[in-house]
């Protein structure tokens, strides 16, 4: 029975799986979106999210903490300064799981794993869907100047003659 064994084993001993999640984590720190299956991001989603909410306080032991996990202290030094100071408002929810579609060879389901605030297009969309509906016309509110703008040429052009 496996009553309370909750996480994804992922088909490897112990020490492979954290291995395996500490270098994915390094990955996907150091390029802010990695490619990988589903059932390995939802298991790198686990074991990340929390180093990225022990990195919000910049402590000497906080650092020692994600240091035992990630094993590089060029990624922590990044995940200290870059990452933490741009997620530093957000409460939760760091990264964002993209499923793309199956893989050609064993047909697995592949997806992207990325941290959220490192995603222009997504920021980009927001900003642009925020634009309201008018009732009005557009017409109607660009006549308007062109027509103040046609009547003085007019009354010069007779002057000029």
């Amino acid at each position: 029975m496996r009553h309370n064994k909750k996480f994804n084993h992922l088909g490897r001993t112990a020490s492979h799986r954290s291995a395996m999640l500490s270098n994915m984590a390094c990955s996907l720190i150091k390029h802010k979106r990695i490619t990988t299956t589903v059932a390995k991001a939802k298991a790198l989603k686990k074991f990340v999210e929390p180093l990225i909410t022990k990195s919000k306080d910049d402590t000497t032991n906080s650092r020692r903490v994600v240091f035992s996990n990630l094993q590089d202290k060029y990624v922590v030094t990044e995940l200290f300064k870059e990452i933490s100071v741009k997620i530093g408002d957000r409460p939760g929810g760091y990264t964002r799981i993209i499923k793309t579609g199956n893989r050609l060879g064993d047909n697995a389901e592949m997806c992207f794993i990325e941290l959220v605030d490192y995603n222009e297009n997504m920021l980009k969309e927001k900003a642009t869907k925020k634009a309201g509906r008018t009732r009005r016309s557009k017409k109607a509110a660009t006549e308007a100047p062109v027509q103040a703008v046609e009547a003085p040429t007019t009354e010069e052009a007779p002057a000029a003659e």
